[in-house]
C-alpha cells in the first residue's frame, strides 16, 4: 500500500511515533473486522506533550491505506501544525475536537458507523443489558441526539455536555464512539461495545423474548473486568493485535 508518502520517523519523538504507529495499527484492524465506512469515520489520538495536538486520518484514504507517516497532526482549531499533503474531514475535527478539548483523559478517541451501532442507535432503549459484552459499556454510557452531518461547530457544546465524563457514547441515528487513555484501551472499550451492539441486533431478530442481566451485576463490570485484565485493559490484547497487522500487512508501521 504505497502512497508516497515521506517517512517521519526521524521527523518525531520517539513518543509520537509510537502513537502514530499504534493508531496507524488501529486503523487496519477497523478495516480488518470490516467496522470502517469508507473514508467518513475517524480515530484520533493526541500527541505526548504540553501542547493539545492530536493525531487524524487523511481524508480521502481508506483505512487500510493508514500508516504512521500519513496520519495528520492538528490542533484543536483543526489547524495542521506539521507539513502534510493531506486535508482532513470537518465533521471529523467537530466531533474530535469536541472531546479532546474538555477531556484530559482522552488519549484516543474512536467513532464509527457500523451496521450494528447505527441500528442500536436507532432504538429508543438504546443498548440494553443482555450480553455480557454489554455489561462492560453499561458502567459509563451516554447517548447525544442527531443533529445532522456534525460539520457545524456549534453542536460541541452539546457533545461535550452529553458525554461528561463517560467512556462510551451513543450518537442517535449516527454512530458509536469511545474515549480511552490509550489507543489499546479504546479499541478494547469499542470492540466490546461493537459486539454487544451486534449481539443485540441479532437476539432481536430472533423475535424471542430477551433476558435483562441484573443491574447489580452490570454495576460490577468495572471491577471484574479489570481482574480479567490484570489491570492491563487494553494492553492486555493489543500486542497479539499488533502481531495480527504486523502478519497481514506491516506497511502500518511505515
Amino acid at each position: 500500500m504505497q502512497l508516497n508518502v515521506p517517512g517521519l520517523e526521524q521527523k518525531v519523538s520517539q513518543e509520537e511515533w509510537q502513537v502514530r504507529t499504534d493508531l496507524a495499527a488501529l486503523y487496519r484492524l477497523v478495516a480488518h473486522f470490516g467496522w470502517d465506512d469508507l473514508v467518513f469515520t475517524h480515530i484520533t489520538a493526541r500527541v505526548p506533550g504540553p501542547e493539545h495536538h492530536f493525531l487524524i486520518n487523511p481524508y480521502g484514504l481508506l483505512y487500510e491505506e493508514m500508516c504512521a507517516s500519513n496520519m495528520v497532526k492538528v490542533d484543536l482549531d483543526g489547524n495542521k501544525v506539521m507539513d502534510s499533503t493531506f486535508d482532513i474531514n470537518p465533521a471529523g475535527y467537530v466531533v474530535h475536537s469536541a472531546v479532546h478539548e474538555v477531556r484530559e483523559d482522552a488519549g484516543c478517541v474512536v467513532h464509527w458507523h457500523s451496521r450494528a451501532g447505527i441500528a442500536v442507535s436507532a432504538q429508543k432503549t438504546g443498548l440494553l443489558p443482555i450480553s455480557q459484552q454489554s455489561t462492560i459499556p453499561l458502567t459509563s454510557i451516554a447517548y447525544h441526539d442527531y443533529e445532522g452531518i456534525a460539520v457545524d461547530k456549534e453542536e460541541k457544546a452539546a457533545l461535550q455536555q452529553d458525554l461528561g465524563d463517560k467512556a462510551n457514547l451513543i450518537l442517535r441515528n449516527h454512530g458509536l464512539l469511545v474515549v480511552g487513555e490509550t489507543v489499546a484501551d479504546a479499541f478494547l472499550l469499542m470492540y466490546f461495545l461493537e459486539t454487544a451492539c451486534q449481539v443485540q441486533v441479532a437476539a432481536q431478530g430472533s423475535g424471542s423474548e430477551l433476558i435483562l442481566i441484573d443491574q447489580s451485576i452490570v454495576d460490577d463490570s468495572a471491577r471484574t473486568l479489570g481482574t480479567a485484565t490484570k489491570g492491563r485493559l487494553g494492553g492486555i490484547a493489543w500486542p497479539a493485535l499488533l502481531r495480527r497487522m504486523d502478519r497481514k500487512d506491516p506497511s502500518f508501521r511505515e
